[in-house]
């Protein structure tokens, strides 16, 4: 898609930065697209009630989801860092303890998956998520949160959207970069959703996501960047040989009043911890909106 406008969201990543990696077997494979259809059918059966269920049962049922998917894909899970904690709103916010805007890097589709399997959460991701097939129905069972990321007009409206979530007393996942990367570097962090956590006191959680081979090495499998369509991202995934995702809990940062220093307080806590990822790839424009 062509930038329609001087903030959108550009990435210098493409095909040229995949590597090749060892490939499961054939039976291994096909083991995989099986247990995925399987675990998407009972996700999404299971999605159609939960909505009338109470939050805390909509969170288990989020959480356990997410697991189960990318399990399913032959993905195992590594979490290290700080759990959320309960405090640090401020006095006389109406936001519930207990939650926070949650802010990561951004490499895949499979982001949303991963850091929901330990902090689920509504997600902002790109719109054209609710038309892919499968993907499309999950996404609207989590109740993922659409941006239009080539309309500066509908930007207002998601972050009241945001808001809204956050006062109700649901965490909120955000990619600040605006668009994904390869996982060996990293772009600014935009300010515009952060805005969120500021008019609701709610502390932010930034998180760390990597994909990584058996061996511990970086995995561009599960990148989904220059040409690729869902397709390819999905057909890597379900070749990979031992795929790990590693996912980093920062430590939290109170919003404070600003939200232009707090994106670049959580850019750093993201892009600072050397044994994860680097920073190095910054040329991009952050969203002033």
């Amino acid at each position: 898609m062509r930038a329609v406008h001087g903030w959108f969201p550009a990435s210098s990543c493409d095909n040229s930065c995949i590597a090749d990696e060892s490939v499961a077997g054939r039976v291994r494979q096909g083991w995989r697209v099986f247990a995925l259809l399987t675990t998407a059918a009972v996700v999404l059966s299971v999605g159609m009630v939960i909505g009338v269920l109470p939050r805390s049962v909509r969170a288990r049922y989020v959480r356990t989801s997410a697991h189960l998917l990318i399990s399913s894909l032959g993905i195992r899970i590594q979490v290290s860092g700080h759990r959320p904690q309960v405090s640090g709103h401020r006095p006389g916010d109406r936001a519930r303890p207990g939650h926070a805007m949650i802010v990561s890097n951004h490499i895949s589709f499979l982001d949303v998956l991963a850091i929901a399997s330990v902090s689920p959460a509504r997600f902002v991701a790109k719109a054209e998520l609710a038309a892919w097939p499968v993907i499309g129905v999950i996404t609207r069972r989590l109740a993922v949160i659409p941006i239009r990321r080539e309309s500066l007009r509908d930007l207002p409206a998601v972050v009241h959207t945001a808001r809204d979530g956050l006062l109700a007393g649901d965490s909120v996942g955000v990619f600040p970069e605006g668009t994904t990367r390869c996982g060996r570097g990293g772009g600014r962090f935009r300010p515009a959703l952060f805005q969120a956590a500021v008019d609701t006191g709610v502390p932010v959680h930034p998180v760390v996501v990597s994909f990584h081979t058996s061996t511990g090495s970086l995995s561009t499998a599960a990148c989904f960047i220059g040409a690729d369509d869902i397709g390819d991202t999905m057909r890597r995934v379900l070749a990979a040989k031992g795929l790990v995702v590693r996912i980093r809990m920062c430590e939290q940062q109170l919003p404070g009043d600003d939200r232009r220093e707090l994106a670049l307080r959580c850019e750093r806590a993201v892009f600072g911890h050397p044994a994860m990822l680097t920073s190095a790839n910054t040329g991009s424009v952050a969203l002033a909106a």
